[in-house]
Formats: structure tokens, sequence, C-alpha cells
């Protein structure tokens, strides 16, 4: 029978920044944004309390994203708790393309796993992040946000994998997020079923560019963040940031759609404080480093 422990059970989970151009669905970046929540077993019932971004739009039910993961993830490993208070504090903007639904079914997950005893033995790290993924569909996200840092990420043999690269200090990350969001359901509306060989060759030679430029050759960013698949495939959802996209490129600076956008990132090495002054009228830029921890429990 499960066991679960006394008092609350604190996770932070970062921000990510998935594709990073040409590495669609399967190259991800986490970054020191952190939503922060907290959890405990109550006798009975469901408490649901948000503040921060999204929280005017986001459920206070079973059907909150993050209840729902810690769920599945107490299914996992065999029990429902009597009751639950779930409080959250999130930083993420929702529907920005940083990981804001990766975050939570992250934090979801590994709040489950803390709230039992034992919890260690019962879910492995791999066996979280299978779960994790499975509930998000792909792992870009997913991956960093658990594990930290720049990782790489896919499905072999039924099982989904991650695999952590190195990141080269110089490398910096500022990210300029719109007003307005994009779903990512919208954005991946947009893309064609069939995409040219060419192009699709094109794309795994820059993807492997990138794993070299990040860990150890940023001189090569430009070059290496360069997409043939997906940005701008996207552009009908957000033409602002496109422009943006290639406005910076223009100039040299190696910027990408983050995940399935609207924000657009903007990889170093180069001066933050030129970036920042680039940032459109009305957006938000965020000077970010790269955070190497992933889900972070106390």
């Amino acid at each position: 029978m499960v066991q679960f422990v006394d008092g609350p059970v604190r996770v932070s989970v970062p921000a990510t920044s998935a594709n990073l151009g040409p590495g669609f669905d399967s190259l991800g970046l986490a970054l020191s944004l952190r939503d922060e929540l907290e959890a405990e077993v109550l006798p009975d019932g469901l408490v649901v309390e948000v503040e921060g971004a999204g929280a005017d739009g986001v459920p206070r039910d079973e059907s909150h994203l993050v209840v729902r993961s810690m769920r599945a993830a107490f299914e996992l490993m065999g029990g429902q708790p009597p009751g639950l208070r779930l409080t959250c504090h999130n930083v993420i903007p929702h529907a920005r393309g940083l990981g804001s639904s990766s975050a939570a079914i992250v934090a979801g997950v590994v709040l489950a796993r803390g709230l039992v005893a034992g919890g260690q033995l019962l879910a492995s790290d791999e066996a979280l992040f299978d779960l994790a993924a499975d509930l998000e569909g792909h792992p870009d996200n997913v991956a960093p946000a658990f594990y930290g840092g720049f990782v790489i990420s896919g499905r072999e043999d039924g099982h989904w994998y991650a695999v952590r690269a190195g990141v080269d200090p110089r490398v910096t990350a500022v990210v300029f997020v719109p007003p307005t969001g994009v779903e990512t359901t919208v954005a991946r509306g947009l893309l064609p079923d069939a995409v040219p060989h060419a192009d699709a060759a094109a794309n795994s030679g820059r993807a492997a560019l990138l794993v070299a430029a990040l860990n150890g050759q940023p001189e090569h960013l430009l070059a290496a963040t360069r997409d043939w698949l997906h940005q701008d495939q996207r552009e009908p959802a957000m033409p602002e940031t496109l422009a943006l996209v290639r406005r910076l490129r223009a100039e040299g600076v190696p910027a990408v759609v983050s995940g399935a956008g609207p924000t657009v990132l903007a990889l170093g090495p180069a001066d933050t404080a030129d970036l920042l002054a680039r940032c459109p009228r009305g957006w938000t830029p965020h000077r970010l480093s790269i955070d190497v921890d992933g889900a972070r429990v106390s």
C-alpha cells in the first residue's frame, strides 16, 4: 500500500525553449525562468491555488494540468492520496513557446513522487521522464525541464530518451516575449505533412552543427540555427515573430522562434545590452542564463 509523507513538498521547474531552429521536436534548452509549486496531502478534497502568469485562465479542479500529471504519477506508483492541496506561483508565460505546459507536467510528476514515501524506488527518473513525455506528446520541452541544460531527445523502442550535451559558458540567451500568445495546436496545425528531401537533409546538417556550436564553437550559431521545416510555415499565426527573427538574423544575431512561438530566442555570443535594446515596442525582453539543474525538489 502506498504511504504518503507528512508536510508539503516544493518543486521549481525551469522554462524551456525547444526546436532551437533546426532541431524540430528533438532539441531543447532549459532557461533561468522558474515556476515554483508546492503540494501536500490532505485528508480529503482538492484545493488548487494559482498566482502569477496564466492565473486567470487555468482551472482550479481535476482538469488542472499539474493535478492531472500528479494523478498519472500517483497511478504509476500504485495509489492516490485521499486529498490534495496544490499551490502554483507561475512565472513562465503561457502560450508563448517557453514550455509552460511542460513545466506543469514535470512539476506534477515530480511533486507526486516527492509526496510518496520511497517514491524514488517506485518511480525512477527514467520512468517519470517517460510518463511526462507521454503526457506532453513530445519530449523536446519536457526533457530540459526535467533534466536541465541542453538536451537531445526522441523516441526509440517504445520509450523516450534524453541525452544531455554541453553548453559553452559564453552562450547567452535573450528572449523577446510578445504581449499575446499562440496556442501550440494552432502553430502545429500550419505544418505540412511532407517536406522536400533537400530541406530535410539541410535541416539534419544544421541540427548536427548546432550541437557542436552550443558545445564549444558558438561562432557557428548563426549558420547552425537556420531552419527549413517549421518556422516560415508558422508565419500566418505569428507574422511579427517571423519579422523579428529575420531582422535579427540579417544583423548577424542567431535568432529563432522559441518552441511553437510566438516568443523569439536570440543566442550569443553577443552584446546582451545591444540585444535587449532591439526589443520591439510592447514586447518584454528577458536576459536569461542556461539553467543546468532542471526540476529541483525541496
